[in-house]
């Protein structure tokens, strides 16, 4: 029921909120509830506390709002104000209008069906100003003296609504008003918990509505947001997490009156409620027209505990208002220095793409230029970097340390190979000094021709053939840049555009002087691979034997280096035609792989020799024990796996051949019989080279038949990613096993090999048939 008690001035939130915040707080859970019906009083309290403004303030404020409001005179008794939500029950009826008449108009009536009458129902009650915490009734379009209105909602079912009325001034207050609020109630939800229905009614009264509530606490340091509802964060964009534990003054902006914030100040700093506009900023920084009203909310012993802002935007009205002239003069303002931003905003942005843009193709041409070690291959990514991007056609030349040109390259994004050519051939045939080319290899500074102009280029071009080919190809705007890496010029870099559609100035320069220096460098890398390409090779070529003739031996090998900067490695193999006629067979691998470890093998290869030379008929295990003692002792290579196997030549016509075997560490060799089997030779097994100078090897005795073919490998033949070795070792048998039986030590070894042979380690193979 109503209750009979008015709010003391300046009480607020009013009794019947408190009663009702009272009410939510006996529910199951105590904590939230309280913490929601101090959000729902305090946003009534600002609605309580207008006093004589409401009349001007409130409708600015609650006209578009979704749910209807009514502003009611208590002294006459009639409805002065009905927001659009309102104009919708009652139809258009003219203002001010006796409360009962209005609702009659609106067909409102008790929940028997019964009209409200005069003396009693909740209109009567705030327009007698009482408040009004909550009372359902009824609304038949069936029963509203407004002929069209009954007329159009003959046929629908009543709704029922829950209104809920305060006194918007104390008794004192020359203007003595109230406001109505109705919330529409689905005849579902009235059997529903009474407590659920009645905190559902309150969040739908202060959430779902369009009005943006704020409260903060002036309790804490500078006074910070303690809760937004859902309108705030959809006007301003900010989320609640970016809300709460801020002051508001994040909304000011650059065009802000500083006067009004200045008069928010004195309110707060006094303790009034203040009702104003002001340009605030969207988080997106978009600008908009803030009404805005703040309200102090004191406890029951007058406490200030939180002040409750009330925001709407309003930006489209205070356009239309003829008494917002000045305010609007400041949003136009506000919006010529946010179209200035802006504008400034979008030529940052367009200043910010070219440099991501350059900086993307600086990035693409690091890696593309670096990604090969040949000469042309590089040129030619070089040319499509630059065409078209860049220009329209580009033309390289190369020189020698002694500017001497060497080479050219050239690409024109219509293809023209052949008037390139002519071009090439010409220009280098013709440099005089004035010519862009001779003057940046002089100078190694860019050389900048916005417009190629006929004088120009009677001086830069003299022969006429030379200006023929120039008009063919298109020559109206170039720049050349020199390529210099590591204080050494290589060369220069023109960039030529067809037509004045496109013209070089001095942005161009910059950038063609950063792809240079990259162009630059990978070419310089290119020399110093080649460089140490020719050393590896002749390095090799000393390290790795020429294998000999020996009688009744046929011998191939193949070796693949997993160096990338050399085709050498650690790993080695060997044959020796022994002073007593035997064979002495070697294979071995050094640790790591480049020329380092390339050097290592040559020192253990040259042990190895001198000890196997000098043993005459010795066990292979005595040679390789000599060869470890030798390797610790002088310090000449770090650890190595190798085999050593001597191999003596038959007694008589039908014996086979005899093999003494020793291994420190290797992979077992493989024989493969003349039927094409593959048999595993191992049972014989010792320490890698360099790990026990003391330790005692074994070798093994086998026999090899005639035409049987001994294969010998490093474990870059079988070593793979995520298999052990045995299952390398199997793969190898299987690819020897398929090759033909009358294959010789050539095809084996290529079989060996495989189609495509891993390359991330040394790889050394050797064949021997013995027959």
């Amino acid at each position: 029921m109503p209750s009979d008690r008015r709010p003391a001035t300046g009480q607020v939130p009013t009794e019947a909120a408190a009663a009702i915040a009272e009410g939510l707080t006996t529910t199951a859970e105590p904590t939230e509830r309280r913490r929601q019906a101090s959000i729902v009083g305090a946003a009534e309290a600002v609605v309580s506390s207008y006093d004589g403004r409401a009349q001007s303030a409130l409708p600015g404020v609650l006209s578009d709002v979704p749910v209807a409001v009514l502003v009611i005179d208590q002294a006459a008794g009639t409805v002065t104000y009905a927001n659009t939500a309102a104009i919708e029950l009652a139809g258009n009826v003219r203002l001010p209008v006796a409360v009962d008449a209005w609702g009659a108009s609106a067909g409102l009536t008790d929940l028997s069906g019964a009209p409200l009458a005069r003396t009693s129902g909740p209109l009567s009650d705030v327009a007698g100003g009482r408040p009004v915490a909550g009372e359902a009734v009824r609304l038949s379009g069936r029963r509203s003296s407004d002929r069209e209105r009954a007329t159009a909602t003959a046929d629908d079912p009543d709704q029922v609504l829950w209104v809920t009325g305060f006194p918007l001034s104390h008794d004192a207050s020359e203007q003595r008003l109230s406001l109505v609020v109705f919330l529409q109630l689905d005849e579902s939800d009235a059997a529903a918990d009474p407590e659920a229905q009645l905190q559902a009614l309150r969040e739908r009264a202060v959430v779902a509505t369009d009005i943006a509530f704020t409260i903060t606490d002036p309790r804490q340091p500078d006074d910070p947001l303690v809760w937004v509802n859902p309108s705030f964060t959809r006007i301003s964009g900010y989320s609640y997490e970016e809300c709460v534990g801020r002051n508001c003054r994040f909304l000011q902006g650059p065009a802000t009156e500083r006067k009004t914030v200045e008069d928010i100040r004195q309110a707060l700093q006094d303790h009034q409620p203040i009702t104003t506009t002001l340009l605030n900023y969207r988080k997106d920084g978009t600008a908009f027209w803030n009404q805005v009203s703040i309200t102090p909310v004191f406890d029951g012993e007058g406490t200030l505990v939180s002040f409750v802002g009330v925001q709407t935007d309003v930006t489209e009205r205070v356009r239309v208002e003829d008494d917002r002239e000045a305010a609007f003069a400041a949003e136009q303002a506000a919006r010529r220095d946010a179209e200035e931003a802006h504008a400034a905003a979008d030529a940052a942005r367009v200043e910010a793409e070219r440099a991501q843009s350059r900086l993307a193709l600086m990035a693409e041409a690091t890696s593309t230029l670096s990604a090969t070690l040949d000469p042309g291959d590089l040129l030619d990514r070089l040319a499509s970097l630059c065409v078209p991007l860049l220009a329209d056609w580009v033309f390289v030349t190369l020189v020698d340390e002694h500017g001497t040109v060497t080479g050219t390259s050239a690409a024109h994004r219509r293809g023209l190979t052949e008037e390139l050519r002519r071009f090439a051939a010409l220009r280098i045939a013709d440099l005089p000094e004035a010519a862009p080319i001779r003057r940046v290899l002089t100078s190694n500074e860019p050389v900048l021709v916005p417009e190629v102009t006929p004088d120009f280029l009677a001086a830069a071009a003299p022969d006429p053939a030379l200006r023929e080919v120039m008009a063919e190809l298109g020559t109206s705007s170039q720049l050349t840049v020199p390529l210099v890496a590591r204080r050494r010029t290589l060369g220069a870099l023109t960039l030529v555009a067809e037509s004045q559609a496109r013209r070089f100035g001095t942005d161009d320069v910059d950038l063609a002087r950063d792809l240079s220096r990259r162009a630059a460098m990978a070419m310089d890398n290119v020399r110093l691979y080649q460089q140490e390409h020719s050393v590896a090779e002749t390095l090799q070529r000393s390290l790795l034997p020429q294998l000999p003739d020996i009688t009744g031996v046929t011998a191939a090998a193949q070796y693949l280096s997993a160096s990338s900067s050399a085709d050498v490695g650690g790993d080695f193999y060997d044959l020796l035609h022994l002073p007593d006629g035997s064979v002495g067979v070697a294979i071995g691998d050094v640790v790591g792989h480049d020329v380092v470890a390339a050097a290592a093998m040559g020192h253990l290869r040259g042990l190895l020799r001198a000890c196997a030379w000098d043993a005459g008929d010795g066990d292979p295990a005595e040679i390789l024990g000599r060869v470890d003692r030798l390797v610790q002792g002088l310090h000449v290579a770090p650890m190595a796996t190798m085999v050593y196997g001597r191999v003596e030549r038959p007694a008589g016509p039908a014996e086979p051949w005899r093999l003494q075997l020793a291994n420190a560490g290797h992979p077992p060799l493989l024989l493969r019989h003349v039927d094409g089997t593959v048999q595993q030779l191992d049972g014989v097994t010792g320490l890698l080279i360099g790990v026990d100078a003391t330790h005692r090897r074994t070798s093994r005795a086998i026999e090899v038949p005639r035409g049987a073919t001994l294969v010998a490998y490093t474990d870059g033949l079988i070593e793979r990613p995520g298999e052990d070795m045995d299952q390398g070792i199997a793969a190898l048998v299987g690819r020897l096993d398929a090759a033909p039986a009358d294959a010789d030590p050539a095809a084996l070894c290529l079989h060996a090999l495989g189609e495509h042979p891993d390359r991330r380690d040394d790889v050394a193979v050797i064949a021997l048939r013995f027959d």
